[in-house]
């Protein structure tokens, strides 16, 4: 296996936000991408990442590899690469995960391959009625508005805006994105549809701005959010986040 990206900042921002949320995780490397399914240790979050072969300028993969490794370790690593680095990735004899980074001079760090005991998650099949594509800025700044009043926000959908809103015990916010030229909004429903998330994770999710200009946007009543963020032909970055549920 030999993998070379030109561009490190697909594989460097995507580790850095995903070892937000996972410790540890164990990559499904095949010949179409990189992939990972991860929950957070509180079960409260799922990531789904892929990192497609065409991002990378070299791709050697002679048969589907699984690659465990510490997240935290793979981000200090992957924080070394500079911008005009070339970034490979290859299995070392001594089972070690060899990251390369070659400019004009070349380094390299080796990372212990680790034994995780979970077993393996899958992506669950989700339905929902709403869907908002919208610039990745809006979401970001909307969550770090409300992360100044509470500690929970609300989504409340309708077939012509978002609102985001949040309260605390003496301050509320509330952000409208409406449908426009930037914000696509479908959904099969007249209704109203709200659902409640942690603010705390959302903050952590939203860095998939850096990867994305927009953000898709599902949620239903009560019922899991999913954010994804898309670069065509390179990187997908998903996460799915369980709902804080009121007890009335």
């Amino acid at each position: 296996m030999k993998l070379t990206l030109a561009e490190p900042k697909y594989l460097k921002d995507s580790i850095s936000i995903i070892s937000e949320l996972v410790n540890e995780a164990r990559f499904k490397v095949t010949s179409d991408a990189i992939e990972l399914i991860a929950m957070d240790p509180a079960n409260v979050a799922m990531v789904v990442f892929k990192l497609l072969s065409s991002t990378f300028v070299e791709y050697k993969v002679e048969e589907d590899v699984e690659i465990a490794v510490n997240l935290s370790n793979l981000k200090q690593v992957m924080r070394r690469a500079k911008p005009n680095d070339t970034v490979s990735l290859e299995l070392s004899k001594e089972n070690k995960l060899d990251v390369i980074f070659k400019s004009n001079n070349t380094r390299k760090f080796s990372l212990p391959i680790i034994e995780l005991e979970e077993k393996e998650q899958k992506e669950p099949n989700l339905n929902f009625p709403i869907s908002i594509t919208t610039s990745a800025s809006n979401l970001s700044e909307a969550v770090e508005d409300v992360d100044i009043v509470a500690e929970s926000v609300s989504f409340i959908g309708e077939s012509s805006k978002l609102v985001v809103s949040a309260e605390g015990d003496l301050s509320k916010a509330m952000i409208e994105i409406k449908k426009d030229k930037d914000t696509e909004i479908v959904a099969d429903t007249q209704d109203k549809i709200k659902a409640k998330y942690s603010i705390e994770y959302l903050k952590k999710m939203v860095a998939g701005s850096k990867l994305a200009d927009t953000v898709s946007i599902r949620f239903n009543r009560d019922y899991p959010l999913l954010l994804e963020f898309k670069t065509v032909d390179k990187v997908l970055l998903k996460f799915i986040l369980a709902p804080r549920v009121e007890n009335d």
